[in-house]
């Protein structure tokens, strides 16, 4: 595997249902690696030691959103350039380019086509990758 494969994905998520759709997406059809946290402080508990070469996360989740957990998880060095996608329903222009401003490579829109959706993660991350 070269440097520019996406096997580990972690992935954070605070409700469980979708947490269990996106699981089966990504793992079963995408053959990823999945780190599940149910919130920003458990994603970065879990964060170095998993490794990861995406971070995708929730934007609204109770106690730390997706934006703060992304900019936590930013000051650990080793995360410091990790790539990193944001899902949410809220996807109007000014908010997809606000949560770009925040470091994420791309939005993806909730609710999501778990049929498409390791496909849409693997173009982004080509796409990242140049």
């Amino acid at each position: 595997m070269s440097e520019h494969d996406l096997n580990r994905i972690l992935y954070v998520e605070d409700e469980p249902d979708i947490q269990a759709v996106a699981q089966i997406a990504l793992e079963t059809l995408g053959g990823f690696i999945l780190k599940i946290c149910s919130s920003g402080k458990e994603a970065l508990a879990a964060a170095e030691s998993f490794a990861p070469d995406l971070i995708l996360t929730d934007v609204m989740m109770p106690g730390m959103d997706g934006p703060t957990t992304l900019a936590e998880l930013r000051k650990l060095p080793q995360l410091a350039n990790t790539p990193a996608i944001f899902m949410t329903a809220k996807v109007q222009p000014q908010e997809v380019a606000q949560l770009r401003s925040l470091g994420a490579i791309e939005v993806i829109a909730k609710p999501f086509d778990p049929m498409t959706l390791a496909e849409k993660i693997k173009d982004i991350w080509q796409q990242h990758r140049g």
